[in-house]
């Protein structure tokens, strides 16, 4: 690939211009470094990607194909990822259906997409503690056709389509401001982090400020809750008239079996058991290829019982029968963890704002039922695409950089008339129904009726009461649970599962998972008074802990005060989603910093 620069030359550039700060860079009389004043390097793009998923990089794709076919080589996509290499932060269960991969890469089979295993066989089933029985098989959940990959390495095969295209993609580039018009009604691109501060945001010997991309366009394209999404959504008011979001937990685990207990594309799905009748979720197990199978849980976020581990739940789940008898004597190669969008078509908000749009799970297209999301993430990253390789055209040739925002609003009508509007409005009651007084059984039986026999075709819509932390209730009206401990064969410690994530961040770095100091006081006052420390138990990384103070000076409250141990975090966004405080800010670490997934 050949770019306009290179991360070498931005890092000799950057490094030139931080040269000439040095001596603002001191603190004076212990003044903070105000990175405020730091002169950064900018480039001037046509579109500017933020995040190297599924969306991100079939918008990108897309982009350069409609630019190509009219010989405007010329024309600059670039993309952004926080993952030290694109794939690095992607996970997921999966079962692809291949309708938008068919659309936007005809070819792919020749081409050697990573899609090696078809969906044979589907089954349903519903877990007792001990015993398991089957049941009906929704229609939606039928994988004909489909196939068990590894998202991880899907995407990796599409960041080559793109950069062949001539994509511009810089991994370990994680982009963390938005840039906003002057008068502060339109976007104009993003800012990277910065590199080389340390945890009192001081600068190191190694200190590189942040770049800035300007664009006439920018699509984010981080994922379910991301940080610059969830910006851009409340400045120009994108959820207004719409659902909030919810979501749901996804703690997956790769595992190597015997040959014997290898059955090459089954798919498997179960309710019930390890769960309660509040709580949403199920499990899943893929066989892969060459021995390999996926399996996982996902717990919706709405749950009320704060003692509820979504990591030990699947800890527990793998010595159920069904799963034992799959995994014993076979070897956990790979662990992972993913917030995930389970608030369907209504919390969908407006998808463009004045110089650019939502893609993929930035804004949520995850079907639930279905319980897939990469074709409608990819579908609409293909429509963001030509909306805004449109708008762009659409300009006048002597304008390098439009004075004014650059209008893509016709994508929200192509997305209106899409097929995945379509597939999602259909389905659109079935994960709501689930908020009930009779719980799971209400919303089996209501989903059941509608997936059969009502299609979606009702004039009702129902609607998510609350946002996922609202949900949570007081320790006091729960019992604690008592997980089983470990057994190093089938079941294994939190740290063993996080060395499996390949997690690294730069030490001496700001906290990325950042809470007020002002904050904290009244965070351990509530979330150990009243909830027991729920956040201790929703992490799958054992990011933070409630330990006892040595002192009252060093206690936050209560005697104890919260250790955040970022260096653990797998990026699954589920602090700042379910922290019954909601006082914890979720940023970008330095570029390239978090788990490095290769299998998930």
């Amino acid at each position: 690939m050949l770019a306009r620069f290179t991360p070498g030359a931005l890092s000799a550039t950057s490094r030139a211009a931080s040269g000439r700060l040095a001596s603002q860079a001191e603190p004076v009389d212990g003044d903070a470094f105000d990175i405020g004043a730091v002169e950064r390097v900018s480039d001037e793009v046509d579109v500017c990607i933020v995040g190297g998923g599924p969306a991100g990089l079939s918008a990108a794709i897309r982009l350069k194909q409609l630019a190509n076919e009219e010989g405007r080589e010329d024309f600059r996509v670039v993309l952004l990822e926080k993952g030290g290499e694109v794939g690095a932060h992607i996970v997921s269960g999966a079962v692809i259906e291949t309708r938008a991969l068919d659309e936007l890469i005809p070819n792919w089979k020749e081409l050697g997409a990573p899609l090696n295993q078809p969906a044979l066989h589907d089954s349903m089933r519903w877990l007792t503690k001990t015993s398991s029985f089957p049941m009906p098989h929704p229609p939606q959940m039928s994988n004909k056709g489909n196939y068990i990959i590894s998202l991880s390495k899907l995407t990796r095969w599409l960041s080559e389509q793109a950069e062949e295209l001539g994509v511009e993609i810089y991994p370990g580039f994680a982009a963390a401001q938005v840039l906003y018009t002057d008068d502060g009604k339109g976007v104009k691109g993003v800012v990277t982090n910065e590199i080389g501060l340390d945890k009192n945001y001081q600068p190191k010997d190694s200190f590189e400020p942040g770049m800035e991309f300007h664009a006439k366009v920018t699509l984010f394209a981080e994922g379910a809750h991301g940080s610059l999404s969830k910006q851009v959504i409340s400045r120009f008011g994108l959820r207004d008239g719409k659902d909030v979001q919810t979501y749901g937990l996804g703690v997956k685990e790769v595992w190597k079996i015997k040959k014997e207990k290898h059955k090459p594309g089954s798919v498997q799905h179960t309710l019930g058991w390890p769960l309660d009748n509040s709580t949403y979720g199920g499990t899943w197990l893929y066989h892969v290829e060459d021995e390999m199978v996926s399996l996982g849980i996902v717990v919706g976020l709405d749950y009320p019982n704060p003692y509820i581990s979504p990591f030990r739940e699947l800890q527990r789940l793998k010595h159920h029968p069904l799963f034992a008898d799959v995994l014993e004597g076979g070897e956990c190669v790979a662990y992972a963890a993913r917030a995930l969008n389970e608030g369907g078509f209504q919390s969908i908000p407006k998808l463009t704002f004045p110089g650019g749009g939502l893609i993929g799970c930035s804004a949520g297209f995850l079907n639930v039922p279905k319980i897939k999301g990469t074709h409608t993430a990819m579908k609409t990253g293909m429509l963001a695409a030509d909306s805004a390789y449109a708008a762009i055209s659409a300009l006048p040739e002597s304008e390098e950089m439009p004075t004014t925002p650059v209008d893509i609003s016709a994508y929200q009508t192509a997305f209106d008339d899409s097929w995945v509007a379509k597939e999602l409005k259909e389905v659109r009651n079935l994960r709501p129904s689930f908020h009930n007084p009779l719980g799971n059984w209400g919303g089996i039986m209501y989903s059941g009726l509608d997936s059969l026999i009502l299609k979606g075709r009702v004039p009702w819509t129902f609607h998510h009461p609350k946002e996922d932390y609202a949900s949570t209730r007081p320790a006091s009206e729960f019992k604690p649970i008592e997980y089983p401990s470990p057994d190093g064969k089938l079941s294994f410690d939190i740290l063993t599962s996080v060395s499996r994530t390949g997690t690294n961040h730069a030490e001496n770095q700001p906290i990325h998972l950042v809470i007020k100091d002002s904050d904290r006081a009244a965070h351990v006052a509530k979330n150990v008074g009243e909830y027991a420390g729920l956040l201790s138990r929703v992490c799958p990384a054992a990011v933070y802990e409630y330990v006892d103070a040595n002192g009252p000076e060093d206690a936050d409250a209560m005697g104890q005060k919260l250790v955040i141990n970022s260096q653990n975090c797998i990026h699954c966004k589920t602090c700042s989603i379910k922290v019954p405080t909601q006082d914890i800010t979720w940023t970008v670490p330095e570029g390239s910093g978090g788990p490095k997934y290769s299998v998930t």
